[in-house]
This record gives structure tokens, sequence and C-alpha cells, in this order.
């Protein structure tokens, strides 16, 4: 329960600046060409029976604009006179045109007033990774000093790959880490560099591996690989309880060889296949029954092995821990000046966005239908503790998410009006306000759509049916 307040309340935070200031920048460039907001809200206020809705609202004396904060903590909303939005106020657009109205300015001023949003939220996640690299610099394991290689799941395999194999580079450019950039790159690349026994090579990539199946594949086509030696055990656990102790190395279980601590959990995740099929609690015990074996020194440093039998708990887990990636390798941090952290910042968040978008592709294909995820998929992405590196980092790319989305040329998103204003610009007519409310209304229909599938995927995965 404390991880969840801990992620609920990041999400919370995170969501509510980004919508603050999203929705700050149309109110920015409406009070700059004197455009009057009726309504800036935090959260949606959808009145119930005879309340209106809203937490709280204060419209300050001489002001036309209502300020408040909604219960509904779905987003966020500017009320802008004269314009057909989300509130479908269709009454007002019956009344005479005023100076005061959206409608009433040009389509210049208007444009900027609805790419106010997006281009904040894309300002502000530049700013923050421009700052991130400031205070904390960029830390990372160079993936060329990963010098126990990689362990490659049987697709990999067959393009060449060996375990062990260290990845430099493909013809895009040298690795810098361990990230989805390493796996976008090598599902572009037509060639990949590596180095095998201590000697530098090459192999042929096709150009076109489908990503979005490399990062979903059980195992995954590509990770780090971690020796399966045991740093820490458990107090009371199965692991304390067979005999395993610090320093053991465990080289098979259910005699099953394993060359690394991802062979180990591979076979961990065959036994939870099985466990979904077993029938009865005697099947259940019989799996969770297994023999480890591990090598081991002595005092003298000569080694042996010996066969433990460890009954695993209900959800197969042993009760020990290896080194992380961090504990094996030496991080790397570069530092940046002030001045030094704005271009860095901005190429950081320039290459976010160019891999999201180039992401984009995969949610029109089934796989990536499923991978829609909700509130409860974003929230995950959060630390369960505290870490405001993470928070900001995290804070920086729904940002440039919420900036792109917003941007797409759906009606009733920010993008949709910018596409009639263009057409408007383009051809000196503007569209029919019947046509942009019926458009504002198949807009709206579309996001509660999506909203929908990505909030019901969240409940299968949580369901265990995806």
């Amino acid at each position: 329960m404390e991880i969840f307040l801990i992620r609920l309340l990041q999400f919370m935070l995170a969501i509510g600046l980004l919508v603050l200031l999203h929705e700050g920048g149309h109110f920015f460039f409406a009070k700059l060409f004197g455009v009057r907001v009726d309504k800036f809200y935090l959260f949606f206020d959808p009145s119930i029976w005879k309340w209106d809705g809203s937490l709280f609202k204060w419209k300050p004396k001489g002001s036309d604009t209502q300020y408040g904060v909604g219960w509904l903590p779905l987003g966020g909303y500017c009320k802008i006179a004269g314009m057909i939005d989300e509130s479908f106020d269709t009454e007002q657009m019956k009344q005479p045109e005023q100076p005061w109205e959206f409608r009433a300015k040009p389509a210049w001023q208007r444009l900027l007033i609805m790419i106010g949003g997006v281009l904040v939220n894309f300002l502000l996640a530049l700013f923050i990774y421009s700052m991130i690299l400031f205070y904390w610099g960029d830390t990372y394991i160079p993936v060329k000093d990963m010098t126990l290689g990689m362990k490659f799941n049987q697709e990999a395999k067959a393009l060449g790959f060996q375990d062990g194999d260290i990845l430099l580079g493909t013809d895009k450019g040298t690795f810098k880490e361990f990230s989805a950039d390493l796996y976008r790159d090598l599902s572009e690349a037509t060639r990949v560099d590596l180095i095998r026994d201590g000697k530098e090579m090459s192999l042929t990539l096709p150009g076109d591996l489908n990503l979005l199946g490399m990062l979903k594949a059980e195992p995954s086509f590509v990770r780090p690989l971690i020796p399966a030696v045991i740093d820490s055990v458990m107090a009371d656990s199965p692991a304390s309880e067979c005999g395993l102790q610090q320093g053991d190395e465990i080289i098979a279980i259910n005699d099953k060889p394993v060359d690394s601590y991802n062979e180990f959990t591979d076979q961990i995740g065959i036994l939870e296949d099985m466990m979904t099929a077993a029938k009865s609690q005697a099947d259940s015990l019989k799996i969770r029954t297994a023999t480890l074996v591990v090598s081991r020194a002595d005092e003298n440093g000569a080694k042996s092995q010996d066969t433990l039998a460890v009954t695993l708990s209900p959800e197969l887990k042993v009760g020990f821990f290896v080194k992380t990636i961090a504990g094996i390798y030496e991080p790397y941090t570069r530092e940046y000046g002030f001045f030094e952290s704005i271009p860095a910042g901005i190429a950081y968040g320039w290459n976010v966005l160019a891999g999201y978008v180039g992401d984009m592709k995969y949610v029109f294909t089934a796989d990536g239908a499923k991978s829609l995820g909700g509130f409860g998929a974003i929230g995950s992405l959060f630390p369960p503790m505290w870490d405001w590196y993470l928070f900001w980092k995290m804070t920086a790319f729904l940002s440039i998410i919420l900036a792109f989305m917003n941007i797409l040329p759906i009606p009733a998103l920010d993008g949709g009006h910018v596409l009639f204003l263009v057409y408007e610009m383009i051809t000196r007519r503007k569209p029919s306000e019947t046509f942009m409310i019926r458009a504002e209304y198949v807009g709206f229909g579309i996001l509660i759509l999506l909203m929908v599938v990505a909030n019901l995927n969240d409940i299968l995965r949580w369901l265990g049916y995806m």
C-alpha cells in the first residue's frame, strides 16, 4: 500500500503540474491577444446533482476568469470565450460575435492560442532535461564497458549473436547505454559491431526487426549478462533454509544447466508457466520442489559442487540477491555546466521525442494496441520510493508525450483545432460552426474510446489475462 501511495502521489503531482502549465500556455496567449477566459480549471468539474463539481473556485474582483480545481483528475481545461471546445457551450456561439471572443481574432492569433499548451509542454520538457543534466549530470554504464557481454534469446542467436558478445554499436552510431535506444538502433541497423572472444567483428542485420516484438519477447532479445553468483541471502527464506551462501554460483536447477542469472530466471519463468496449469496442491508442491547445483569455494579457494534441495515459496521465490548491473560495473558520470546543460538537454529531449514518434507506428498493430496503457501503467513508471531525479525525468517524459499527443490532428485535441485553422488560413474560409461541433463530438468520442481501451488493458494485465 505504501508503494502504491508513493507512486500515486508522484503521478498526481506530475500530471497536475503538466496540466496546469499546458492550460497556462493557452491562457497566456489568450490574454496576450485580449481574449476573455471564462474558466481556468485544474481537473474537470462535471456537476453531480446540485453540486457544480468544484472542489475549489475563486474569481478575483474585476476579473472575467473563474479559477478552480475540479473533482475528476483526468486533465484540466481553459474555457475560452467564443470557441467550440470540450465544454460544448453552443449557447454562447448563438450570440452576436464580440471583439473579446476567440472567434473574432485573426487566424494567426487563434493559432498561437491553440498551440500555446503544446509549446509550453515541449519547452518545459527541454528545460527539465537541461536542469537534470546541470544538477545531477548524466550517469550511465557505457555498453562497451559491460565486459561480461550480453545474453541473447533464440531469435537473436538466429541472427548470429552469441551469449557473451560485447556490443559496440551499429551503422547508426555507437551504443551509449543499455536502454530502449539500443533496441531501437538494433531494430533499424543493417550492421552491428561487437567484440567476441577478444576480437572485434561485425554481423549483418536485416534493418527492419520488429522493435515491439524485441521488447516484449520472453526472454528478451538482449539483456546484460549477470552471473548467477549469490550476493546476499534473505533470512528465513527458502535460500537460507537449503544452505545457499554468499559467493555460491548456481550452475543448474532441476538438472537444467544455467550459465547466468538470466538463464536462472528463464527457468523460473518455465516453472511459473507450469504453476498456471497445476490442478491441485500436490501438483503445485511438486513444481515448487527443486534441486540446485551450486559451485562454492572452501577456505583455501578450492571449488566443489553441492546439490541442494529447496522448496520454493508459493510465488516461486528463492530468497537471494545477485549484484545489479550498477554493482558489477562502475557507472560513468558526465557533468555539465549551466550553459553546457541547455544544448545537451535540448538534444536529449529531441532524441526522446524522435524515438517516441518513431515508435508510434506500432500502436496501429494488434500487439501495439495491447501494449497501450492507462493511468495504472503510467503510474507504475514512477519509482516505488521517492527519488527527485527519477521524478523529474519521468515528468519531462510525460510532458513530451502530452505535447505530442495534443498536437495530433484529432478533433477535440489542440491539433484538431490547429488543422482547421490551417485550413482556414489556406482557403480563407472558416469551417461552419455545425461542422466544428460535430467534429468535436467525434473527436471526444475517439478520446473516450482510447481511454477505455488503455485502462481496460491495465485491468486485464492486473488480472493476469495479458
